[in-house]
């Protein structure tokens, strides 16, 4: 991870001394940007670490293709291509697509996606009112203490395919537009149909006495005994949704903006009709508002307000963590990681409704050109939050031998509903093109820090993130 990094800013910064036009400028005080035509290629390696997963190692490639440039710097179709390959036997496939001009007046984008998760974070519903153990995790980390391993309390085995294809056509002055897309996820969790895990993965290469015993219940183990979670909808299920939205977007460019707005809602609708296994209603709603502070992309107040809900009293649990999205990127889960809350732990947060912020305070320090590319580095500061605002149903609905054992996981949290989920950080941004953007980010819960139990270190510790693009 630290060799790509110093790979990366030493690279850069070798162009930025050479002699010519690679010379190092302040943002806004540059020559004239280069215009990009035809086609631009961005690789990267793919390279972290998960206890429970191992070592990630693959690639990623992004392809724009900029045509004659009139609408620099924006793309008229984009590809991007990732694999990725966990040494505990997880994986990551991806392709995405976006094209502006097949379809007169309409932009189509679709992607295919695989992800086969050894270990998926499950931390239980309705954020700070599930518990989470750290001191149990910290001790079984702890390698001079012969306890073992505890992370995998809080994992699933879950492989998703998604499919999505969307549309979506200008209503009024390339500024308002509608919406209609089709999603497709065929979700299978847990191993062999009745095991939340396949522990001969997850314990591969540890000490006996670290290894996760057979006989120990992980939190999904636990949620089906006491009936939170059906044996229906327990190994996952089928869904197929159609998705309509209406989409404002007066952004100067969509892949690093300086000022405009770009707000989104949307309804998902997952009918038995169309072949859903658990039939679903939801809604979204996304104000995204970017402020410029000093001109020419130097300083950038940048922020987004998310909220994710559910029509009715009831969702498939399997799909609650998935984040309504349209248009060219594709569905990412989890309340918590890179794409979502930055700072607190994947899946931690998830329920009916859910409600996030996120805030950035953007600055491009330096930009250069090389090779016939516009190159930039950035650094931004941030803060980002979110919460359950409506409850999934929690309540006891299993047989009453477990009772006793559920009254005692529930009275560890002893809230009747959640609380912000806040994390602060700070990134550094390589940018080429405008489009092409890695990102190193570190984000951290201010719940670490606090003094309340009910919420102290349950979002964890922080996470680092080597990633694509900007959050928003």
């Amino acid at each position: 991870m630290f060799t790509l990094i110093c790979a990366l800013l030493t690279s850069a910064s070798l162009l930025a001394q050479e002699s010519g036009n690679a010379t190092a400028e302040p943002a806004g005080k540059s020559k004239k940007e280069i215009i990009k035509k035809g086609l631009n290629f961005g690789p990267l390696p793919v390279v972290a670490f998960d206890a429970d997963k191992g070592l990630q190692l693959g690639a990623l490639l992004n392809i724009f293709d900029f045509g004659d440039g009139s609408n620099y710097p924006n793309t008229r179709q984009s590809l991007y291509l990732e694999a990725s390959f966990f040494t505990k036997g997880s994986q990551l496939f991806v392709i995405s697509y976006d094209n502006k001009f097949l379809i007169p007046g309409v932009r189509w984008s679709t992607s295919a996606v695989l992800t086969n998760e050894k270990a998926m974070d499950f931390y239980g519903f309705n954020g700070y009112m599930s518990y989470y153990d750290h001191e149990m995790v910290k001790l079984g980390n702890d390698k001079d203490n012969k306890n073992y391993i505890y992370t995998p309390k809080y994992r699933l085995n879950r492989i998703n395919f998604n499919f999505k294809t969307d549309f979506t056509g200008n209503i009024w002055n390339n500024k308002l537009f509608w919406e209609v897309g089709y999603h497709l996820n065929n979700i299978k969790a847990g191993y062999d149909d009745r095991q939340a895990l396949n522990l001969d993965k997850i314990n591969k290469g540890k000490d006996d006495y670290k290894k996760f015993p057979e006989t120990e219940p992980t939190i999904f183990d636990l949620y089906r005994r006491w009936g939170i979670i059906s044996e229906d909808e327990a190994w996952g299920g089928f869904s197929s949704a159609l998705r309509l939205g209406l989409l404002l977007d007066t952004r100067d460019k969509e892949g690093a903006p300086s000022k405009g707005i770009w707000a989104e809602a949307h309804v998902t609708l997952a009918p038995d009709w169309l072949g859903t296994t658990h039939p679903y209603y939801r809604y979204s709603a996304t104000f995204r508002h970017y402020v410029p502070i000093v001109k020419n992309d130097v300083l950038t107040f940048a922020y987004r307000l998310n909220y994710e809900g559910t029509f009715g009293n009831s969702a498939p649990y399997y799909m609650l963590p998935f984040i309504t999205v349209m248009g060219a990127t594709y569905d990412r889960d989890g309340m918590g990681g890179y794409r979502t809350v930055r700072g607190i732990m994947r899946d931690r947060v998830q329920g009916l409704d859910m409600a996030t912020y996120n805030v950035e305070l953007r600055w491009r320090f330096v930009n250069f050109r090389k090779w016939n590319q516009n190159i930039a580095f950035g650094l931004n500061l941030f803060s980002d939050g979110t919460m359950v605002t409506r409850n999934y149903d929690m309540s006891f609905r299993g047989a009453e031998e477990h009772r006793a054992e559920y009254d005692e996981y529930m009275a560890q949290s002893d809230l009747s509903k959640d609380r912000p989920h806040i994390t602060v950080g700070a990134g550094l941004r390589f940018i080429m093109n405008q489009n092409f953007i890695v990102a190193f980010e570190y984000g951290m819960p201010i719940s670490k820090f606090s003094s309340d139990k009910a919420i102290k270190k349950q979002d964890g510790n922080g996470a680092f993130y080597i990633n694509t693009g900007y959050l928003f």
